[in-house]
């Protein structure tokens, strides 16, 4: 929880930022859009398209849970040690994280628009249809 504490106060330059307790960490929040989290003390940011270089370029580990015996990768990599330390830094790492986090909201809800409607047989069962 001290890490947690420390988190909060190194993206103060990026702005209020909330911590909820989720899986064995916490999910980092700001107006109710998750940007980041934390797992076994390791502080993990967004990435999507645009910013998922930067991590890379810098060697930065993807986060992986085992499913059903499986590696599973989201779209979260571990932030640079310079976080902790630069609040500048922080901010700029928190920015892109949160933008990231916005443009794959904004995908899924566009996703959601264009789906097709399911169809009802209602042949089998009418009144199922009222």
């Amino acid at each position: 929880m001290e890490l947690a504490h420390h988190i909060v106060d190194a993206f103060r330059a990026f702005g209020a930022i909330q911590l909820k307790r989720m899986f064995s960490g916490y999910g980092l929040f700001r107006n109710g859009v998750m940007f980041g989290l934390l797992h076994d003390d390791v502080l993990y940011l967004k990435a999507d398209f645009e910013n998922v270089a930067d991590f890379m370029s810098l060697g930065l580990a993807q986060f992986t849970y085992v499913r059903n015996g499986k590696t599973v990768g989201l779209s979260y990599y571990q932030a640079p040690d310079l976080v902790m330390d630069d609040s500048a830094e922080a901010a700029k790492w928190a920015q892109r994280s949160f933008e990231a986090a916005l443009r794959g909201s904004a995908s899924k809800a566009k996703a959601g628009r264009n789906r097709k409607p399911k169809s009802r047989d209602i042949t089998r069962n009418p009144k199922s249809a009222r």
